[in-house]
């Protein structure tokens, strides 16, 4: 089987996962929804009056106004992350670096983080948004600028360059907490444990725009990722800018992640083990990874928040805590394995 068809049966698979993820979203919860009755208020939407749209105004509502909007900033969040990770991991040639594990993320919330102590937050979700962008642009920058040698990255400066950053996106967001009110306090802590719940139709638009604008970019930019793969000297020789397409890539990576983080918090792992994967199963090309892995991303998302709402009777758990129990081990498995194929930690 061809790559190609490989990536085509993948997406078309992962896209049905998704389908039966979002009906037991949209049905699971403290109020009994049939699934003829999410089929119906859909039709509904697109105009087509069916015996099965549900009668009670209370349905349509906790639909419209709660699954429905959690549903699809799962979607979107899962997606934008994954792709991000999937350019992040071309740029650098090193299938370890990923939004979290680098500390992308954690610029991004100290910058939304700052954002609601400075009042940015009045301006609405665009404004949080940008500071995150500013946030996840600044980190993303260092890691590219203090981990890369000799047009390569070595294993143990990403690692320490992403502690570093962590470390120090942490202690500012402790800070920023420090000297904010109770009631900015209580929206910064959101960031840190990472969730979906409570999203609003406004926020998803937002996330809509920047993240369907980026995966198509990453697409477009598949090509001379698969070229880059190759080393920066043959891409060269090929007509690719190098320097350039770095330059987009960390952009792109810094806009998809500052989106997410910006409305969802901190959410691991997501980009690290959705484009390994996938790459493992369909081979490197970068068209087909990138969006197999934004069909992935999306169903692992909607997947990891039905958990969260259902493992633990009465309570809900954070879906970054449920992303990093599932990405920590995997993490130490790719460790493991690069150790092994190198011979050393270089």
């Amino acid at each position: 089987m061809s790559p190609r068809i490989r990536a085509l049966a993948l997406t078309l698979l992962l896209a049905g996962v998704i389908v039966g993820g979002v009906v037991l979203s949209a049905i699971t919860g403290q109020l009994a929804i049939t699934p003829t009755e999410v089929a119906g208020s859909l039709l509904r939407a697109m105009g087509i009056d069916t015996a099965w749209a549900p009668t009670d105004p209370i349905v349509e509502s906790t639909l419209w106004v709660v699954r429905f909007p959690r549903i699809v900033m799962g979607l979107l969040v899962g997606a934008a992350l994954a792709v991000a990770g999937a350019v992040m991991q071309a740029i650098f040639g090193n299938p370890l670096a990923e939004p979290g594990v680098v500390g992308v993320s954690s610029g991004a919330a100290l910058g939304a983080a700052t954002a609601i102590v400075l009042g940015a937050s009045v301006l609405g979700g665009a404004g949080i948004a940008v500071f995150a962008f500013l946030g996840a642009l600044v980190a993303t920058l260092l890691v590219y600028v203090v981990s890369r040698a000799g047009g390569r990255t070595e294993v143990v400066t990403l690692l320490l360059t992403g502690i570093a950053i962590n470390a120090f996106a942490q202690a500012g967001i402790a800070f920023v907490l420090f000297i904010a009110d109770t009631a900015s306090r209580e929206q910064i802590v959101f960031w840190q444990l990472g969730s979906i719940a409570g999203s609003l139709w406004s926020q998803v638009s937002v996330v809509a725009v920047v993240g369907i604008v980026g995966v198509i970019v990453a697409v477009l930019l598949a090509q001379r990722l698969d070229l880059l793969a190759l080393g920066e000297r043959n891409a060269r020789h090929l007509g690719v800018n190098v320097e350039r397409l770095r330059l987009v890539s960390i952009v792109l990576v810094a806009l998809l992640t500052g989106v997410a983080v910006a409305f969802t918090g901190i959410i691991a792992f997501v980009g690290l083990v959705v484009p390994h994967i996938i790459r493992m199963i369909i081979g490197p090309a970068h068209r087909g990874l990138i969006v197999a892995s934004a069909v992935g991303g999306g169903a692992l998302l909607v997947l990891a928040d039905l958990l969260t709402r259902t493992l633990v009777d009465g309570a809900e758990l954070p879906i970054g805590m449920l992303t990093s129990l599932i990405g920590g081990p995997f993490f130490f498995y790719l460790l493991w394995r690069q150790r092994r194929r190198s011979g050393g930690w270089a």
